[in-house]
């Protein structure tokens, strides 16, 4: 069965940097593109960033500069570094993995398949 499972999350004040975790069991992250979204009360998913198979990171507008993502493929984990939280910026954090192997990213949330049950990141101010 494939898990994701996230973690890393937690209340700070506005400033703050937080490092996400994404750990995966049943499918190799290392052959798949994994992304992070985000969705607060009220509010539509967001795409947060993404990272290919290879490695290659992007990111949304929103966060480009204070958001970082990477992986380490020997834990099989997909990190996601949040520096300079807003309060803005609180939300239910997910990470997702593509639904086909190799893949190079996406920010469709329709490309994902398999979704963790998040982690909450509170900032504020």
């Amino acid at each position: 069965q494939v898990q994701l499972v996230e973690s890393g999350g937690g209340l700070v004040q506005a400033g703050a940097s937080l490092r996400l975790s994404c750990a995966a069991s049943g499918r190799a992250l290392s052959r798949f593109a994994v992304g992070w979204f985000r969705q607060a009360p009220g509010k539509e998913r967001e795409w947060v960033a993404a990272i290919s198979w290879t490695g290659i990171g992007s990111a949304a507008d929103s966060v480009k500069g204070r958001f970082s993502i990477s992986k380490d493929n020997d834990k099989n984990t997909v990190y996601l570094q949040v520096d300079n939280l807003k309060p803005g910026d609180t939300a239910v954090y997910y990470c997702a993995a593509h639904s086909r192997r190799f893949s190079s990213g996406s920010s469709n949330a329709d490309d994902y398949d398999k979704w963790g049950q998040g982690t909450q990141v509170t900032v504020s101010s």
